[in-house]
């Protein structure tokens, strides 16, 4: 008996314990799958075009933005309309497509392109051909739009294969390659590839010929390129390959052959072709009348004027929703109205939903929900998970153009299956809250989804549309101007934080052995490429030298530079992002004299982005500051050109009101710039504001399109003018005119006065002329244009040129007020000995020469002291806006940046003398 209640009591607790078991498990896997439901898939599921730092066409319903060149045109049409036409009036046909009637084997080699430099050197070879095939391969099945996985290009000679994953943010160097009109193109059915190149890339093709035209006029039986291939060259391609998954990296061996074999027997295919085509030119009878190659050339280049565009609708699904309604129910009978009005509800919000999914996943409509997926759910309207789920599969299994590779459901649906209940069990009143809520959950302050280029904008266009709308506040959510704000932070924080680390932590060793300092591989490899150094570790590298150093840290007294340093901010020890910010603004630090400043990384620190707005903000107050103690103006104020001698020797006697009459150098440009881009379209009373603030600059007087011209580069140092040349599309040595000004405006700008003190009686004067190459370039164009450009209507004539005995002038006037002005003789060589040279890196449309000013001041009244005071003063802003707590060790407020130079270095003074020798 006792042994049968011990055997009793034990199965009980046996059966205690399984039930226990397995009611555990049953809940961990349920809160598992719960967690997982909550959580995005996209934080575990990276893309290769997570890694694009820019896109041109994001997931957003604005319209997609077409490249702008100089002309001013608008964004929204063809940057290349007139090249087009004019290759439409006078088609190019002297090129050779392929220069043997020899059927081409396949190369044993080709290029694989996937650097910058490698794309260089590939533009510089193509800019050479006078014909050349392309080929793209696109992926659609992950991405909301799609994008260029793999560029093909064949020249008579090589085969290259562009990497456009890994390339994406620079294939814009290709662009003038492409658009140069007199190489000719070759495509097949380039009617896709032509749009998908400036939706990517802003690529325009300009001289295409496409093989699939040629096919047309010829009456081919079929157009494809597969037919092609097999009819000219009995080559058999497997064109299921298309449709595989160009991202993967590297690529299989068949594929890398079919994307080969695409380009590189097309230029011989072409060559076929074009003999079809003169060959049935001389058999018909219509040779006047008719000319083949010259129609096919037409149809092809008729493909270049193609844009792309963007399908903006007015609500998200729309028009998906209303071709499944239109298919399923006009091949359904005897349903009740009731039900039709059900479903039609019902598909009109899975398409709802499934868009903005998309969008903001970057995926296809056809990964998120099948077409029959949804009109299976607006049928059945299943309310669990698990039916859900199981009528999702079921509608899929029985579509046959699904790929069986592809999940189902989808990851988008499993990852937010909260929403999609909701959605089903109509907890949403409407479309306009299905796109609120969705954005909200996904994108919002505390989303599921992380940010990235492709779905940010999609909630900042989301955020205009929906202005002062705000989601429910029972869950306590806030406006989504707010959460665009912080989504603005986030890409902030993703586009311009350091992408990889910045300290290395490399150590240099001196030939006894002792710690120099902590360096990064770069400069670690500079002195190993020299043989000044040898490698004696390799994990962190070290390096010892082979020559004594000039200086030894305990020189300095200064630990700094043998300490490691850490990746984070030094104001709250952020590891995630972080930025460079330099403790001394660089408008003066650049400016130092070199031992001062030279390889000196004390005041280079990491600031994440909060800390960084905060000492960039404490910064900016104490130039202020700065500009006020030494009486040096922060800003130019006021800038005039007086060209009436009367008025620029006598000014004063004339009464004229500089105040007035001058303009702030940015407030000029921007005026100018305006006018030159929209000024025929603008309405008058805009167009006569802006004309007269241009005009204020010159004086009063009536202005040109050449002084709108010269407007925009009065103030901009030589970066600024690159810059704007870049822009607008121009290059200096290749523009036909553009923002070069004519030559005779060139002798008003020789001399450039700036307001940088307050005492009027000292004026200082800078040479801002252009630089020898870049005036000889402009004489040469105005030798060719000068005698033929016609002067606009309304406009008067420009005054002749001044002889040497007269003056011309650029006045300008501080923040303060005060006039500093003074007639120049440009052909007095006594005026030049006291007038410092120009520093083409100043600007005056930011802080101009403020910053040379300040720092020549204090060397003059301080010397070299004054600026390690004035250096200590800086560092003391930055620690009272911060209050950092994770600055290296050895990191002093009173640290002396000053540092002798080895003879191997380039800044040292005997050696920087004797190269400055060799250059006179």
């Amino acid at each position: 008996m006792e042994s049968n209640r011990k055997l009793k009591m034990a199965i009980a607790f046996a059966s205690v314990a399984a039930l226990s078991v397995f009611f555990s498990l049953h809940y961990r896997r349920r809160r598992k799958q719960r967690s997982r439901r909550c959580a995005c898939y996209l934080r575990a599921d990276s893309k290769p075009q997570d890694s694009f730092r820019r896109v041109l066409a994001d997931n957003s319903y604005s319209p997609f933005k077409h490249l702008k060149l100089e002309d001013g045109d608008s964004s929204y049409s063809h940057p290349y309309e007139a090249e087009i036409t004019a290759l439409l009036d006078c088609p190019q046909l002297e090129f050779t497509f392929y220069p043997d009637e020899k059927i081409p084997t396949t190369r044993d080699t080709y290029t694989w392109v996937e650097t910058e430099q490698q794309l260089n050197e590939l533009a510089d070879i193509l800019i050479k051909e006078r014909v050349f095939a392309v080929d793209t391969e696109q992926h659609s099945l992950r991405s909301f739009l799609g994008f260029t996985a793999l560029m093909q290009i064949s020249t008579q000679d090589e085969d290259y294969l562009i990497d456009t994953i890994k390339l994406h943010d620079a294939m814009g160097i290709l662009r003038p390659v492409f658009s140069e009109t007199s190489i000719c193109k070759v495509f097949h059915g380039a009617d896709n590839d032509v749009l998908w190149l400036q939706r990517d890339f802003h690529i325009y093709v300009v001289n295409l010929f496409d093989t699939a035209k040629a096919c047309d006029i010829l009456s081919k039986p079929q157009r494809s390129l597969a037919y092609l291939l097999e009819t000219y060259c009995g080559i058999t391609t497997n064109k299921l390959l298309q449709r595989e998954d160009w991202r993967q990296r590297p690529l299989p061996q068949d594929m890398v052959q079919y994307a080969r074999t695409d380009a590189c027997y097309l230029l011989y295919v072409a060559r076929c072709l074009v003999g079809e085509l003169k060959q049935k030119e001389n058999e018909s009878c219509f040779d006047d009348e008719l000319h083949f190659v010259l129609e096919a050339c037409r149809r092809s280049n008729m493909i270049c004027f193609q844009r792309y565009m963007k399908d903006i609708e007015a609500a998200p699904g729309e028009s998906a929703a209303s071709s499944i309604i239109s298919r399923h129910l006009n091949g359904q009978g005897g349903e009740s109205d009731d039900f039709k009005a059900q479903f039609q509800d019902m598909v009109r919000r899975l398409c709802s939903w499934r868009e903005l999914m998309a969008r903001v996943h970057d995926e296809s409509l056809r990964f998120v929900l099948s077409d029959q997926a949804i009109v299976a759910l607006a049928s059945k309207v299943p309310t669990t998970t698990t039916d859900i789920f199981d009528t999702i599969r079921q509608a899929d299994f029985n579509t046959d153009s699904l790929s069986s590779s592809m999940p189902s459901p989808s990851p988008v649906v499993y990852s937010h299956m909260d929403g999609f209940c909701d959605l089903l069990q109509e907890r949403i009143d409407n479309c306009n809250e299905i796109s609120l809520v969705v954005l909200q959950k996904c994108l919002g302050q505390d989303g599921t989804c992380p940010l990235s280029v492709f779905n940010y904008s999609v909630l900042v266009n989301f955020t205009m549309r929906s202005t002062n709308k705000v989601v429910s506040r029972q869950n306590g959510t806030k406006s989504l101007k707010q959460v665009s704000r912080k989504a603005s932070r986030e890409l902030f924080v993703k586009k311009f934080s350091c992408k990889s680390p910045v300290y290395h932590n490399c150590r240099i060793y001196a030939n006894d052995g002792r710690l120099l300092c902590y360096c990064d591989r770069r400069k670690l490899e500079w002195y190993l490429h020299r043989g000044l150094a040898k490698l004696v570790e390799d994990d962190p590298p070290a390096v010892m030298l082979l020559f004594e150093p000039k200086g030894r840290p305990e020189d300095e007294d200064n630990e700094f530079y043998i300490q490691r340093k850490k990746n984070i901010c030094v104001g709250c020890g952020e590891g995630n992002h972080y930025l460079r910010y330099r403790i001394i603004p660089s408008c003066y630090r650049m400016h130092f004299p070199e031992h001062l400043k030279s390889h000196r990384s004390h005041d280079i620190v990491l600031l994440c982005v909060d800390c960084h707005e905060v000492a960039h903000a404490a910064a900016e107050k104490y130039k202020g500051k700065i500009a006020e103690e030494f009486g040096i103006p922060l800003f130019v104020r006021n800038i005039v050109d007086l060209r009436d001698d009367h008025v620029a020797s006598e000014p004063c006697a004339m009464g004229i009101n500089f105040e007035q009459a001058g303009i702030s150098p940015l407030e000029l440009r921007t005026a100018a710039m305006a006018l030159i881009r929209h000024g025929q379209r603008m309405p008058q009373k805009r167009r006569e504001e802006l004309t007269q603030i241009v005009m204020r600059f010159y004086g009063g007087r009536d202005i040109s399109n050449a002084d709108l011209e010269r407007a925009l580069l009065v103030g901009m140092s030589s970066h600024e003018r690159r810059r704007l040349e870049k822009k607008r599309g121009l290059s200096l040595k290749h523009s036909n005119g553009g923002i070069i000004p004519d030559k005779r405006q060139i002798g008003s700008t020789k001399k450039m006065m700036i307001s940088s003190t307050v005492n009027r009686s000292k004026v200082e004067t800078v040479d801002v002329s252009f630089s020898e190459e870049e005036q000889q370039y402009v004489n040469e164009e105005i030798t060719d244009q000068v005698e033929t450009e016609p002067i606009n209507p309304g406009m008067e004539p420009e005054a002749p040129a001044h002889d040497n005995n007269n003056e011309n002038t650029i006045c300008y006037t501080s923040q303060n007020g005060n006039l500093q002005n003074e007639g120049l003789d440009l052909g007095d060589s006594r005026n030049d000995e006291t007038q410092p040279t120009h520093n083409p890196k100043l600007s005056l449309l930011g802080h101009g020469p403020h910053g040379k000013q300040v720092v020549d001041h204090i060397l003059k009244e301080y010397g070299e002291d004054g600026i390690g005071v004035f250096c200590q003063r800086w560092r003391q802003v930055f620690v009272e806006a911060i209050n950092p707590r994770f600055l290296p060790a050895g990191w002093d407020i009173k640290h002396s940046g000053r540092r002798d130079f080895g003879e191997f270095s380039v800044y040292n003074p005997i050696k920087k003398a004797l190269a400055e020798a060799a250059k006179s």
